[in-house]
């Protein structure tokens, strides 16, 4: 489960949640890279090992930590940004840190992606997988929504992005929400980035309940069996609980309860893949 529906940054002021999550049958949870120190991260991962729960990241870049820009500042800065959200994946002991860091996001240069956009994104993310190799970690780039991102819409792109950087530490995320918009279908969609996925987010249509809404899940959860995908499978919802955050990613409203987003979603994907 993403921490992100109740927070950007977990402390332990969030173990309460992190305890009903295990309780309810979670495995483990995911946390977005963005504020504390290696210190917060490193006790953050001992309190999830001491629960037997695996952890993996969210990481994104800022306007001036754009990897594609044509700027060689911004594409150092964000180098370093990737450097450090692997340190602290480290430190917490995750095994994927997945996220549109291929790019800034929600940043557009009003046209479309060009060849030297992606090189540039291409050499950096190369060298940030190497970074990664020395942590073991997993890098897993995301691609977005035609309103959150420009650089990578669709499965297809994503795939080509992953088998240029050519690492065996970084591979290619799958998110429900963003494929229901770009994408002619789940199925063929999850086909396509087989080869490298690596990460999977659960999220309905309006970032909800999982179930609840117009994703075809039947191909989802069917396809995903198909290619015998192992990895792991992630809610990911948000709220307005955190205003200044919510407001970042374009959250206006609440879409479900949070109790029952994770009560109902974990259900929902045992019962879709056939878990017991």
């Amino acid at each position: 489960m993403n921490m992100l529906l109740w927070t950007n940054h977990v402390t332990e002021q969030h173990f309460n949640i992190i305890d009903q999550l295990k309780t309810t049958g979670y495995d483990g949870v995911e946390l977005f890279l963005g504020e504390g120190d290696e210190q917060l991260y490193s006790m953050l991962g001992n309190h999830l090992a001491q629960m037997n729960l695996g952890v993996s990241c969210v990481a994104s870049l800022g306007p001036e930590e754009n990897i594609a820009s044509e700027n060689q500042k911004f594409r150092a800065a964000g180098l370093d940004k990737l450097k450090w959200s692997i340190d602290m994946g480290a430190a917490l002991n995750a095994d994927v840190i997945a996220g549109p860091f291929h790019s800034s996001f929600a940043f557009f240069t009003r046209q479309p992606p060009t060849t030297d956009e992606r090189n540039r994104s291409i050499e950096m993310l190369r060298k940030a997988a190497e970074y990664a190799g020395q942590a073991n970690i997993m890098l897993a780039p995301e691609a977005l929504n035609r309103f959150e991102c420009y650089l990578y819409n669709t499965m297809a792109d994503l795939r080509t992005l992953a088998e240029a950087v050519d690492h065996p530490n970084l591979g290619a995320m799958y998110d429900t929400h963003h494929s229901n918009i770009e994408e002619k279908s789940q199925a063929s969609a999850i086909r396509t980035i087989s080869p490298v996925l690596k990460h999977v987010h659960i999220s309905e249509n309006d970032r909800g309940t999982p179930g609840s809404g117009q994703v075809n899940w039947e191909e989802v959860f069917s396809t995903l069996k198909e290619i015998k995908y192992d990895g792991w499978l992630t809610i990911e919802a948000f709220s307005t609980i955190i205003p200044e955050f919510a407001n970042a990613i374009n959250v206006w409203r609440d879409y479900s309860p949070a109790e029952e987003i994770y009560t109902k979603g974990i259900a929902f994907i045992k019962e879709g893949m056939g878990i017991g």
